[in-house]
């Protein structure tokens, strides 16, 4: 599964915990030039696994000649609105180390992410991102769903992708789990 680059395979698979010092790397270097990033998303996502926001079969690594070149996590999210509280799901962050980015690794990062959770019982996956980018996998605006995000952020940035439309409340707020405000 994956995308190639030139002739090497692209490999999507499960994360492990002998991929944590790689994951941490990636990440750091994804993010490293990024100016809307505040340069902590390796400890976000070391935060995260401690959690129990975290689901195993939801974190990914993309290998590519032996090294891992990617990584998405998946963790879990309520979405509130009124007297209904739902499991959701929160995408992020998604890493590609940057010598690697262009080569649809955040692509096949993405879905194989959405085939795994897809019949896992979730309403809908939330992300807060490049809406341009996201809308490509489905993603629409969080507002026209009557929903918000905990965060100061522009509303075509929040998205969302349903699973399970008929599961999300009318209106509401996603609520975040305490690992990612730090």
């Amino acid at each position: 599964m994956g995308g190639e680059r030139g002739q090497t395979p692209v490999i999507v698979r499960p994360e492990r915990a002998a991929d944590d010092v790689a994951v941490d790397a990636v990440v750091t270097a994804a993010f490293a030039t990024v100016a809307y990033s505040a340069h902590d998303e390796a400890r976000l996502v070391a935060r995260l696994r401690a959690s129990e926001a975290y689901v195993p079969d939801l974190a990914l690594v993309a290998e590519a000649a032996g090294a891992v070149v990617g990584h998405l996590l998946l963790t879990r999210v309520t979405i509130t609105g009124g007297a209904l509280s739902v499991a959701a799901l929160a995408l992020g962050p998604l890493s590609v180390v940057p010598a690697w980015q262009r080569q649809g690794i955040g692509s096949a990062l993405i879905a194989a992410a959405h085939a795994r959770a897809c019949g896992m019982g979730f309403a809908a996956i939330v992300v807060l991102g490049d809406g341009g980018y996201y809308r490509r996998f489905g993603y629409r605006r969080l507002s026209g769903f009557g929903l918000t995000m905990p965060f100061d952020a522009p509303d075509a940035h929040c998205r969302i992708l349903p699973l399970d439309s008929d599961a999300l409340p009318e209106s509401g707020r996603v609520v975040y789990p305490d690992a990612w405000m730090g």
